[in-house]
């Protein structure tokens, strides 16, 4: 596994703050437009088979100052709000339920799912963004579903050379998500040198923004990546998320809150310098795919 170290230096303490999850509803949107302006997140990345993600791309596209993904999606883990394929049911249909609704669980797309047409629909997700004008800085994977299986996750690894845009690979995720890095990974694949989320327990005990708090305080060297997933405790984002506590509503309106109260400078004060996917690609001097790596 490949990690950034070119241009530096030892102690430097890197951190790109990115909210995931764009699109899925008008208050994502709202909240993650918010803090990009704010300047307390400076990455995000885009849903594109749901139902707000072309107002997201709207800005997107009014505002390429930002660093911004596509979330490929597999998975919609919600009661009563669904999405589908962006290609016909007919092509993918062993990535959707009984009624052509994408699976709840990771491994019902493990279990169900065809190689070919997960293929399909990660391309055709792309593609629909590109079409549009995008020009997405990196991919990663709503649910990190792409990492259910090795088989999807080469997949998802071969998108990069495919259309010249880096993946997210992280093993914290990977192994979350129950797959083994050491089986999923090789020697020269960019890997982000740790990734941060907050947990079910942290927020039932109310010591999720605590969290972020000790995170900022403790900061390692390196890349650091820091998931966060800002969105109103509203009446359509208590629709969405309707007997799913984690990463909730109220979990999600604590995320906008502390990010939003974050004075910018506080980074700064802290020794952290943010980073970004476009700043990435400057750090070194090889290229693979879309990415230069060391």
């Amino acid at each position: 596994m490949k990690q950034l170290k070119v241009g530096i230096e030892n102690g430097t303490k890197l951190l790109m703050i990115h909210a995931d999850d764009a699109g899925l509803s008008h208050s994502h949107n709202l909240a993650t437009i918010q803090l990009l302006e704010r300047g307390t997140i400076n990455s995000y990345s885009m849903m594109v088979p749901c139902a707000w993600f072309y107002e997201m791309a709207e800005y997107a596209l009014a505002n390429p100052q930002y660093d911004y993904g596509i979330h490929l999606t597999l998975t919609c883990e919600w009661k009563n709000y669904k999405f589908s394929p962006v290609l016909p049911v007919s092509e993918v249909p062993t990535l959707v339920d009984e009624n052509g609704f994408f699976f709840r669980k990771r491994d019902q797309l493990k279990d169900r799912a065809n190689i070919e047409e997960i293929r399909g629909e990660l391309e055709a997700q792309i593609n629909r963004a590109l079409n549009l004008g995008l020009r997405p800085t990196h991919l990663d994977s709503h649910m990190y579903s792409v990492g259910s299986d090795n088989r999807i996750f080469q997949v998802y690894k071969a998108l990069e050379e495919k259309y010249s845009i880096p993946v997210l690979i992280n093993t914290e995720l990977l192994s979350m998500v129950g797959l083994d890095p050491a089986i999923a990974v090789n020697e020269d694949d960019f890997t982000i040198d740790k990734v941060h989320f907050g947990d079910f327990e942290q927020f039932k005990n109310g010591r999720l923004k605590d969290y972020y708090d000790h995170l900022l305080n403790n900061l390692g060297e390196g890349i650091n990546l820091l998931q966060i997933h800002p969105a109103f405790d509203d009446s359509e984002m208590q629709g969405i998320t309707v007997d799913h506590p984690n990463f909730g509503s109220k979990w999600r309106q604590i995320d906008f809150d502390f990010f939003h109260e974050l004075e910018k400078a506080t980074f700064a004060k802290k020794g952290i310098d943010l980073i970004t996917w476009k700043e990435i690609k400057g750090l070194s001097n090889k290229k693979m795919g879309g990415l230069t790596l060391v």
